[in-house]
């Protein structure tokens, strides 16, 4: 399936499924399987499969094991988080790193004056 520019914005809901369906549809034909044979792979009845292809609502858990099934998993690659630090936010944290280094060397009575 080619890339295409879709305004999910714009989508009802009831649209977004038919894409999804339509998306489920054509891995599973170009996969060369039937939706008997998905179904089994995906360890879900025949009637759910039917569903979403039409667009019918169905559990977040159906759709992870018929793109599991399929081989697809790699299209939640956008629900990928990494918590990032900014480069000024890094900054400050190593400043506040050598600041309390130098104040417990300070505080240290061993490393202060020897009483010579």
């Amino acid at each position: 399936m080619g890339k295409t520019n879709i305004d999910w914005v714009q989508m009802s809901d009831a649209a977004i499924m038919e894409q999804i369906g339509n998306y489920i549809r054509h891995e599973r034909q170009q996969q060369q399987r039937t939706q008997a044979q998905l179904s089994e792979m995906a360890g879900l009845n025949r009637w759910t499969i039917g569903q979403i292809e039409n667009g019918e609502a169905i559990s977040l858990m159906s759709l992870l094991q018929i793109l599991r099934a399929l081989d697809r998993l790699h299209v939640l690659d956008s629900f990928a988080y990494s918590e990032e630090i900014s480069p000024l936010a890094y900054a400050k944290l190593k400043k506040q790193q050598r600041q309390r280094i130098r104040n417990n060397r300070a505080q240290d009575p061993d490393k202060g004056d020897l009483g010579w």
